[in-house]
């Protein structure tokens, strides 16, 4: 008479993506129940459109030829992805950090960088189904052209999400509370909107100014967006499809290298537990 040999129940085991879909439906629930991460994400950005468009009018008196309507829908789309993605997804780090959700979920199955990926998935999808609707928006009521390249633009929001993410994993390290992430955000936020060619097109700053921007982190990721759609970022004119790809080359080298830079930092600094 033989007895079989009893064997440990384990439960079943989850993939890298059922684990961040619960994370993002877990931080999506805390991002609905929080009123000001909401009119951050979802007002403000509007609101700054509207003082944009005055800008660029103005700018567009001094400077004949500045085409306002595509700076605007790229200056629109800039300015959700920084606010709804970097600036929200620092104050949610810093938040989990603070109640040590972080410190927890690291002793689960999920890997550091699921988590941290998790984290940002509300952000990241609200943020892109609302440039979804400032785009075709946008294109409807300025009656603007399909797309002239959408791999570049898909390339240029990859770059800026992604570098978005690790800069907001940065600046959480030095943060100490949410509410504080109004100051450690700025400098980045205030680069993105000034230094990348948002509120001041590249075209009407003086050249040698104009070149170092386009050095900035979120700059060259915000040129691939606006010369896939438009053909154009400001230093140089492409036509057609292959036209695009010739001047999108600096752009596409300086985004990875500025992507690499801040997933490194973000790996070297990030906190997982608050600071004693």
């Amino acid at each position: 008479m033989t007895t079989a040999t009893a064997r440990p129940a384990t439960g079943p085991r989850t993939t890298a993506v059922r684990r961040l879909l619960a994370l993002g439906r877990a931080e999506a629930t805390l991002l609905l129940r929080n009123r000001t991460a909401m009119f951050t994400a979802l007002l403000l950005p509007l609101m700054l459109i509207g003082a944009l468009r005055g800008v660029l009018e103005q700018q567009a008196e001094t400077h004949p030829g500045l085409d306002v309507d595509s700076l605007l829908v790229n200056g629109a789309i800039g300015m959700v992805l920084a606010f709804v993605v970097y600036y929200n997804l620092t104050g949610a780090y810093v938040a989990r950090r603070g109640e040590l959700v972080l410190k927890r979920l690291r002793t689960g199955e999920a890997r550091d960088v699921e988590i941290l990926a998790g984290t940002a998935v509300p952000s990241v999808a609200l943020a892109l189904l609302m440039c979804l609707v400032v785009a075709v928006g946008g294109g409807v009521a300025l009656d603007l052209s399909a797309p002239v390249n959408p791999l570049l633009m898909a390339a240029g929001l990859v770059l800026v999400i992604g570098t978005l993410m690790a800069l907001a994993a940065v600046s959480s390290a030095f943060t100490r509370t949410v509410e504080s992430a109004g100051i450690t955000t700025m400098p980045v936020l205030l680069v993105s909107q000034f230094g990348s060619g948002l509120f001041i097109p590249l075209e009407v700053m003086p050249d040698r100014m104009a070149d170092v921007c386009r050095l900035l982190p979120t700059t060259p990721a915000f040129q691939l967006v606006r010369l896939g759609w438009f053909g154009t970022d400001g230093s140089a004119a492409a036509t057609g499809f292959a036209g695009t790809w010739a001047p999108a080359a600096p752009h596409l080298v300086t985004g990875v290298v500025w992507l690499a830079l801040a997933a490194w930092g973000a790996v070297r600094w990030f906190r997982w537990e608050p600071r004693r």
